[in-house]
């Protein structure tokens, strides 16, 4: 797809603004335990989530794919998922060890993406990148929404499905590293 390089800010890129937006009260409120606050909480996640789903298809469809926003929207899913796990994190609701593994991949991938773009080449994201994606931004909604509901049943679907993300995480970082790899060294 070629790129708007006028960078003008369309629908996409606007999307990708409020979902790093939404990120700020997400934060503050995740760590108000109060019945009000959980439920704006995982409103702002649920938001935030349905955002990254439609501004690229958005800027697909309508081509109005830029640099602005290409830039924007994978810092906007960091931002999103990163701060939420963080918090999960400090909750005791996420081992610190899976944070420390998905940071790791993270900085990784964008590591070979900054080597490979030295070299004029775009690693985009791949279908395994985007399933981890949506896996993380489903357990987490569901983590958020058990903080309300405090379920057993959740509890166990919520341990299967950070242990996919994990996995996922590490499929798709390992895919991400040996692609760069191979055409950062040629």
């Amino acid at each position: 797809m070629k790129k708007n390089k006028k960078n003008r800010i369309n629908l996409p890129t606007i999307l990708t603004l409020i979902r790093i937006f939404l990120v700020i009260p997400l934060f503050v409120l995740i760590f108000i335990d109060s019945l009000p606050a959980k439920i704006i909480t995982i409103i702002c996640f649920i938001v935030a989530s349905i955002t990254d789903f439609i501004d690229g298809k958005l800027a697909r469809k309508n081509k109005q794919v830029t640099d602005l926003g290409a830039f924007l929207d994978p810092l906007a899913d960091k931002m999103l998922i990163n701060l939420t796990l963080l918090a999960l994190c400090y909750q005791n609701l996420v081992p610190i060890w899976m944070f420390a593994i998905i940071i790791v991949r993270d900085f990784a991938v964008d590591g070979i993406r900054m080597m490979a773009a030295k070299k004029g080449i775009t690693i985009s994201a791949s279908m395994a990148g985007k399933l981890k994606t949506t896996v993380q931004m489903i357990a987490l909604s569901l983590i958020l929404l058990n903080k309300i509901i405090l379920n057993d049943v959740f509890g166990i679907i919520n341990l299967v499905l950070l242990s996919v993300m994990l996995a996922l995480t590490i499929v798709s970082g390992l895919k991400y590293i040996i692609k760069g790899w191979k055409l950062a060294i040629e």
